[in-house]
């Protein structure tokens, strides 16, 4: 386990380096690295890394989810209103409409194969997103009309949508019936999130202010209580549908709201741990894709990723009519709102697992859409920040 971590840190940061070199993103490098480490070429990643993945890449997503939350200031999201919630699950309706339309007629597989493949590609990628929008904070730039926050709440509420989804028409497949009852949870898990994050960050805050303790230890009780939240969620459903990564936001927000000098002394802190946690993240993303899937499936998948993309950017579009946003802001959001990569990884494989019939090229579009998109839609984003938003 020891010298897979070492392989793992070395060949990610000597790639990394390499790709600056060159402008392409780091999390194309850590992909890559992933891929060459990984069981489907050179096997050098340990059983006791790859049997923990899920885990790890959750530890990795709750790490850039505190920080988003201490990052993003509620009252410009206030500013946003209607745009902020449409991007929730808007853009994904439009990408598994587009999926249904396509898929049959290029692919060869039934309407029902088609929108289970679009509930699993449909669902966008906080762990690209949300690094790329809080340092778009941190530079100023988007800053009058909010965009870097409207493109975080949106990617942060997605996934729940898309993987409720994903559950019911998998559920379908499987001769189940349909549980309404799945998507009436889908608001419910969110309010419930934001809630119980808000009350534990006013708690923590009482608790920060009246004991003395140094910024790591607050950073280490910020983490273990997501962890709690993470654990929560899954012990609670089927019961209580509560959205753990949402709650985990809210108790940054909460923090950003309520005591903002210990949001601004932290957020370093998690920009820190977030080094190590996205190198562990992409490269085990990289470790989970079968490179001879992408391969066997030749140009008609990357066709029908690229066309269901301008599903999505189609339904952002939409999404940001009548908003004060300039043409260049909306072309922002729509290239931004692209990247895939992690909910891909965790649950592209399922249906392959169920036994389902569209397993197998499930699974591989799940894998070129991880390598188009979480590379295209990073680097569209460090291409155009620049030129199409403003700095204020």
């Amino acid at each position: 386990m020891i010298i897979s971590l070492a392989y793992i840190f070395i060949l990610g940061m000597s790639l990394s380096w390499c790709f600056k070199k060159i402008k392409f993103p780091n999390l194309l490098a850590y992909i890559i690295t992933g891929i060459i480490l990984g069981p489907y070429a050179l096997n050098l990643i340990d059983d006791s890394i790859l049997n923990i993945s899920s885990e790890l890449r959750q530890i990795a997503l709750i790490i850039i989810l505190i920080r988003a939350g201490i990052t993003l200031n509620i009252s410009d999201l206030k500013k946003v209103g209607r745009p902020a919630i449409l991007m929730c699950f808007l853009p994904a309706c439009f990408e598994m409409m587009g999926m249904c339309l396509i898929a049959p007629k290029l692919l060869n597989i039934s309407l029902l194969d088609s929108a289970i493949m679009g509930a699993i590609i449909a669902a966008v990628s906080p762990a690209v997103i949300v690094p790329k929008m809080i340092k778009l904070i941190d530079e100023g730039y988007g800053k009058e009309n909010s965009i870097p926050q409207l493109i975080l709440a949106g990617a942060s509420v997605d996934d729940v949508f898309v993987i409720v989804m994903f559950t019911a028409f998998t559920g379908l497949a499987s001769g189940e019936n349909i549980n309404i009852g799945e998507f009436i949870g889908i608001p419910i898990s969110i309010i419930l999130g934001v809630i119980l994050g808000l009350i534990t960050g006013i708690i923590l805050i009482k608790l920060f202010k009246k004991v003395h303790m140094r910024d790591t230890v607050k950073v280490v009780i910020l983490l273990s209580t997501s962890f709690i939240f993470v654990t929560l969620e899954n012990r609670l459903k089927g019961i209580i549908p509560i959205s753990g990564l949402i709650a985990v936001m809210s108790v940054g927000i909460a923090i950003n709201k309520k005591y903002e000098i210990l949001a601004k002394r932290i957020t370093g802190k998690f920009a820190k741990l977030w080094v190590v946690a996205e190198i562990m993240l992409f490269v085990l993303v990289g470790a989970s894709v079968n490179i001879n899937y992408a391969l066997n499936s030749g140009i008609k998948g990357v066709i029908l990723i690229l066309c269901v993309l301008l599903f999505r950017m189609l339904g952002v579009f939409i999404c940001l009519i009548k908003t004060k946003l300039s043409n260049k802001e909306k072309l922002f959001c729509m290239i931004a709102y692209t990247p895939k990569a992690t909910v891909q990884a965790a649950i592209g494989g399922v249906p392959l697992a169920m036994g389902l019939g569209c397993g197998e090229i499930v699974l591989t579009i799940a894998v070129i859409a991880i390598l188009i998109t979480a590379t295209l839609g990073a680097f569209g984003i460090d291409l155009s920040y620049k030129k199409l938003l403003i700095r204020n």
